[in-house]
């Protein structure tokens, strides 16, 4: 298998030991050793990916966080390259959703074991994204979260950056759900999304599956803080109806607000506008999962090829 690496390089403490332990488990494996491509602050991953796949691989590993994936994403998006996930930010949103593991050398094994899933992805303009896109309060709140306080404390530290914007007044949304006639209301936030879960482990729409062809539109119309807290309280509890929360489902999705708003896809801020446009890609992307035994539970499968994937890189180390 060819395959390449596009890092991350501020997102690793220490890069040449990286690099050591990839190309000792690919070797130990009977790889050729990968190439390696560093992201940028002008290129986040895409141009890299594309570099990649024009290159001739077969599997491209993505190391990084969220906003490292997604650009990778991006590139292979229709493509027959497989992408690896292995996680080194701080929220990691996919890893999350598809119990894909954020150890290392389990990521590692994984992709040395070739399970395969094909995955739904959604567009927005020209970019792609796998977990969700999003125009309102969460962008709001990402664009509040300090990088330091990330870096130091983890996911946590959005709960820092929402609170500083509770208070904020709604916006003026319509929302039109492929053909049918658009919605009008005061929200918060609108959420467009592939899978469910958002930072911490908390599931916000729990029919959403990244393989079932549909795009799950989540609307937040809290008023104050105790609607804020009521809707926190449902979503983890999962007994019943969520309230100030409406889900649609959509293969399309357009939101006009009535005025410029933040907007951001898996994590990562892209420009604000007045629109999130979005359409469902069925099955155009293959990620790299844990291979499925008989009774499959991906966190069991995680943990074991993790194990297999130590094993792996002591073997190579001996040698």
């Amino acid at each position: 298998m060819r395959s390449a690496v596009v890092v991350n390089p501020v997102k690793v403490d220490d890069l040449d030991e990286l690099r050591r332990i990839v190309n000792d488990a690919l070797a130990a494996a009977g790889w050729p050793a990968p190439q390696w491509y560093e992201t940028t602050a002008d290129d986040p991953g895409r141009g890299q990916t594309e570099q990649a796949v024009k290159a001739g691989v077969d599997l491209v590993f993505a190391c990084g966080g969220d906003g490292t994936v997604m650009s990778c994403v991006s590139a292979l998006v229709g493509t027959d390259v497989a992408l690896a996930v292995l996680p080194q930010g701080t929220g990691n949103l996919l890893a999350a959703n598809l119990g894909l593991s954020t150890d290392l050398a389990a990521g590692l094994q994984v992709a040395i074991e070739r399970g395969r899933r094909l995955l739904d992805v959604g567009a927005v303009e020209d970019q792609y994204f796998t977990v969700m896109a999003g125009m309102g309060f969460d962008a709001k709140m990402l664009e509040a979260t300090n990088e330091t306080t990330k870096a130091r404390i983890g996911w946590p530290a959005y709960v820092v950056g929402a609170a500083r914007h509770l208070r904020d007044r709604p916006m003026r949304v319509q929302i039109r759900i492929d053909d049918r006639p658009p919605v009008r209301r005061r929200a918060r936030s609108v959420l467009i999304a592939n899978v469910g879960r958002l930072q911490g482990g908390v599931t916000l729409l729990t029919e959403a599956e990244p393989d079932d062809g549909w795009l799950d539109v989540a609307v937040l119309t809290p008023r104050n803080l105790r609607h804020w807290l009521a809707l926190g309280w449902a979503v983890i509890r999962r007994n019943g109806q969520v309230p100030q929360m409406e889900v649609f489902r959509a293969r399309r999705v357009v939101v006009t607000s009535n005025r410029p708003q933040p907007r951001e896809l898996d994590g990562d801020l892209i420009s604000p506008g007045r629109e999130l446009r979005a359409d469902i890609r069925p099955e155009a992307l293959w990620l790299c999962v844990p291979q499925p035994e008989d009774a499959p539970d991906l966190a069991d499968d995680a943990r074991s090829a993790g194990k297999r994937g130590e094993q792996l890189i002591e073997d190579a180390r001996r040698e």
